[in-house]
Formats: C-alpha cells, structure tokens, sequence
C-alpha cells in the first residue's frame, strides 16, 4: 500500500520552479516538492529569504538552485528558464506564487498602489506563464498552479486590487487550461483561504474581522501552510493527469458557507 502511494505521487525526476519561493506559503511548497522528490529552483526578489528555503532545501537532502528574479520583467523570466534549463535540462512544474497586498481604502488607493499590486500578482503570473508555458507546450508536457484567493469570487473587503487580481489569475488559468490541454500542459490553480501572515495580522485583521473571518470559515480556525502541501503535490505528480482548469479551494469550508 505504501508503495502505491509513493508511485501514485512521487515526484522523482521533476524540476519544480516556485516563484515567490522566499514567502509565507511558497517556502513550504518548495521544501514540499524536493521532500516528494522533485528538483526545486527557488525564486524571489528577496535575495535573504530564498537562501534561507535553499539552506532548508539542501539540509533535507534536495537538489535545489536559487534564482532572483523580478515577476514583473519579461527578460527575467526568459534568463531563469535558460539557467534552469541549463543546470537542470527541463521543467516539468511552475508554482506562480508571488504576491503583494495593501489595505487601503478604494477612494485612496493612488495608481501606483494600484499598479504594483496588479503588476506582482496578474502581471507576473501572465509572464511566467507565458515564458515557461512557452517551453513547456513545445515540450508538450508540465503542470501550471497560480495561486488564486478566496477575494477572486466574491471580493473580499479591504482588498481591492488584490481581489481585482486574483479573478484575473482565475480566469487567466482557466483560458490557458483550454489553450494548452492538446499539448499535455495542466494549468490549475490553488484557491486558499485565510492563512494570515504576521504582516496580513497587524494591517488587515482587526478583531472584529477575525471574528466575521472564523464565523465564515465552517472549520472555525485559520489554515496553516502545511496544509496546502497535499493539494500542491497532487497538481504537480501525473495523478492530476486529467485535470486542468480547476480551482482547488483550501479553505476549511469558507468557499461553502452562507449562513
């Protein structure tokens, strides 16, 4: 039994790229993937948190390579395909995670704002796309998760260019599902509830908002990124084989709650 598990998942032979790699949830993604089996290239713009998940990569015995990398560059990406591509010699999963957020209300949000968040999330998750789906349909073969939100259907509050986004990244991965399912390239994406960070902690939830954020969420508690690992794993091994276009909600029930 445990053999078939282990060949019904594993992820021996692929290389994983986990953008947004020196965050919050993308770390425990990456450790996850080499932990499965997988080579992992870890990129970020932050140069000290992606070493930190490679050191973490490399005391647990993977194979792992780290790459700065700005999402919002065309260029950046097509020089992080050429170096994975030429340390490792293919590129069987992209984990689209990077991510930034702000809290500001809709009147004042300045078109800089406006503009970074949607550049981080929508734009960097197009290019990526674009650049290493590029590869991958001439390989015919990969696996694509973008991370989508619980805000990407119905908006959540106090998030307005951040759920602007994550609908543009639902709605760009299921085009691209469509596009590139001929060419065996899966293109999913991960729907997560709250799994709030320190940050997301002190600047957007308020007491009161905690309390409106576990009485919706059936499970009554926040996620923990270790719970996302399952869903990550199932998307990039061949079990998912079949599957594209989807939307996986991790959420403790939140997506299911009315009253």
């Amino acid at each position: 039994m445990a053999d078939y598990i282990a060949k019904l998942f594993s992820l021996e032979g692929k290389v994983a790229a986990v953008i947004g790699a020196g965050g919050y949830l993308c770390s425990e993604m990456a450790y996850a993937l080499a932990l499965s089996g997988a080579t992992v290239a870890v990129l970020d713009k932050n140069a000290e948190s992606i070493k930190k998940v490679s050191q973490n990569i490399k005391d647990g015995g993977g194979d792992v390579l780290d790459i700065l990398l700005d999402v919002s560059d065309k260029k950046n990406h097509e020089l992080a395909v050429e170096k994975i591509l030429d340390v490792f010699g293919h590129v069987d999963i992209l984990i689209n995670g990077a991510g930034i957020n702000a809290p500001t209300s809709f009147l004042d949000i300045s078109l800089k704002e406006w503009h970074d968040i949607l550049e981080v999330h929508l734009t960097g998750t197009f290019l990526a796309c674009q650049v290493f789906g590029k590869y991958m349909v001439k390989n015919e073969k990969g696996s694509i998760i973008n991370i989508s939100s619980a805000s990407a259907n119905p908006p959540l509050s106090k998030a307005f260019t951040y759920s602007v986004a994550k609908a543009g990244i639902k709605n760009l991965t299921q085009n691209l599902a469509r596009e590139w399912a001929p060419y065996n390239v899966r293109v999913n994406a991960l729907r997560p509830g709250f799994f709030p960070t320190e940050w997301s902690k002190k600047n957007f939830i308020t007491p009161e908002r905690e309390r409106a954020i576990l009485g919706h969420t059936p499970m009554k508690r926040y996620g923990k990124p270790l719970e996302l690992v399952s869903a990550v794993i199932w998307l990039s091994s061949d079990s998912a084989s079949f599957v594209t276009g989807a939307e996986i909600p991790v959420d403790g029930g939140f997506s299911a709650m009315t009253i």
